[in-house]
């Protein structure tokens, strides 16, 4: 059996040696390519998470804009078809008046009949805008760029009144928690990713994440592993991983 030492969380698995190895020793640790381990990875974690939130906001925008756009260049063809739904719902066919303020549901369609073609196009391209502008922070974040992490932090932050005055006067339970996680992501993007200079800014990251990584991080979680691998002859074939 061979002791093998994950690099990624420093657990120590006993596995049988490979039947047909590549080598008779352990590559030189330049050849090693070290996985992310502690902060680095917990902030590739985070920053996933949050493009995937920004991802869903990009197929769910793209595809309302797509129906705006889709209903302004049909609007007219869509209202007489209404108002005929209308009034066979109504009874009205005979001759009865239309009313099309009796439900809530109706009423916002007839509202929504009454806008002209070029406001509902000007809108459906506002928000396509605003979904392409998600999907490039998703794309930003999954890559762990900076520019992505300012990007979505201002993004998000100028909403938020939008979204407080739209909770006071609407409250919902799905507003409460998209609330809540755009909370939760200003806060992380300007604490734990220290933008704008704050606690130290890229620098200070930048050391944080050095302290975790690279073979120095390795040696402080295990000191005589470390000293050992370095006393050990050059010459002497390995028989442990």
């Amino acid at each position: 059996m061979r002791w093998h030492r994950c690099l990624r969380c420093d657990s120590w698995l006993p596995l049988a040696p490979p039947a047909q190895p590549d080598r008779d020793r352990l590559p030189a640790r330049d050849e090693i390519e070290l996985p992310l381990r502690g902060r680095p990875l917990r902030d590739k974690v985070v920053l996933r998470l949050i493009a995937l939130d920004r991802a869903f906001h990009f197929l769910l925008l793209g595809t309302l804009a797509a129906a705006v756009l889709l209903f302004a260049s049909h609007q007219h063809e869509l209202k007489r078809t209404f108002f005929r739904v209308v009034a066979d719902l109504q009874g009205g066919v005979g001759g009865g008046p239309v009313q099309t303020s009796q439900t809530g549901a109706v009423r916002e369609l007839d509202k929504l009949f009454t806008l002209k073609s070029t406001t509902l196009t000007l809108v459906g391209v506002g928000i396509a805008a605003y979904a392409v502008l998600e999907g490039v922070e998703a794309v930003g974040l999954w890559f762990q760029r900076r520019w992505a992490e300012y990007l979505t932090f201002i993004a998000t932050a100028v909403f938020l009144p939008l979204e407080v005055y739209e909770l006071s006067h609407r409250p919902t339970p799905l507003k409460i928690v998209a609330l809540v996680i755009n909370l939760a992501i200003v806060v992380y993007l300007l604490r734990a990713k220290r933008l704008f200079g704050i606690r130290g800014g890229t620098e200070a990251e930048r050391e944080e994440h050095e302290r975790d990584m690279g073979w120095q991080a390795l040696e402080r979680a295990a000191p005589a592993t470390a000293a050992a691998a370095r006393d050990r002859p050059a010459t002497r074939p390995t028989t442990s991983g």
